[in-house]
C-alpha cells in the first residue's frame, strides 16, 4: 500500500488519462458541468482529373459519392467512442458535412462541425466524421484508380467547456 502511495504522489498530475500505475483509463468527467460544445475539422482528397469529373458529373459507378460520404461521417460522428478508445459517448445535437471541389487542385475538401451538450466536447467526433467521409470518398472511387491522397486533416476550431481554440 505504502508503493502505491509513492507512486501516486510522484506520477504526474498533468495525465488526466492515466491511473496511478500510468495504465490507460478513461478520464472521469462526472463533476464537469454540461454545456453546448462545438467543434468544426476540414480534410482533403487529392484525386485524378478524371475522378473529380466523374463525382462531380455524379458518374461513379458505385453512385452518388457525396451522399455515402455524408452519411458515413454522420454515423461516425456518432459512434467515435467506439473507435477512439478513451472517448466518452457523448449526446451529439447535430453533425453538419459539406464538400466542395476545388478542380484547378484536383482535390475535394470536407468539413465538418459537431455540436453537442455534453459535459465533454466534440473534437474527436469532428476529426471522425472528416476521416470516414474522405476514406467513402476513397472507397467509392478506387475502382479508377488508387492513387488518392488524404491529408490535411485538422481541427479548425472548438468551442466549449474550460476553452475555446481557432486555428
Amino acid at each position: 500500500m505504502e508503493n502505491l502511495k509513492k507512486k501516486k504522489e510522484s506520477f504526474p498530475k498533468e495525465l488526466t488519462h492515466t491511473d496511478i500505475e500510468g495504465k490507460a483509463r478513461i478520464v472521469d468527467i462526472s463533476e464537469k458541468k454540461e454545456s453546448l460544445r462545438t467543434a468544426k475539422a476540414h480534410g482533403f482528397i487529392i484525386a485524378d482529373k478524371d475522378i473529380i469529373n466523374k463525382v462531380k458529373e455524379n458518374e461513379i459507378k458505385k453512385g452518388d459519392v457525396f451522399t455515402v460520404a455524408k452519411l458515413g461521417a454522420i454515423s461516425s460522428a456518432k459512434k467515435t467512442y467506439d473507435l477512439i478508445l478513451l472517448c466518452h459517448q457523448i449526446k451529439i445535437t447535430s453533425v453538419d458535412i459539406f464538400f466542395e471541389i476545388i478542380e484547378e487542385e484536383n482535390k475535394i475538401t470536407a468539413t465538418s462541425t459537431v455540436t453537442g451538450f455534453d459535459k465533454t466536447g466534440v473534437e474527436m467526433e469532428a476529426l471522425t466524421s472528416v476521416s470516414i467521409a474522405l476514406l467513402n470518398i476513397y472507397d467509392m472511387c478506387k475502382a479508377l484508380s488508387k492513387k488518392m491522397i488524404i491529408g490535411g486533416i485538422e481541427l479548425l476550431k472548438k468551442t466549449g467547456g474550460k476553452s475555446d481554440y481557432k486555428k
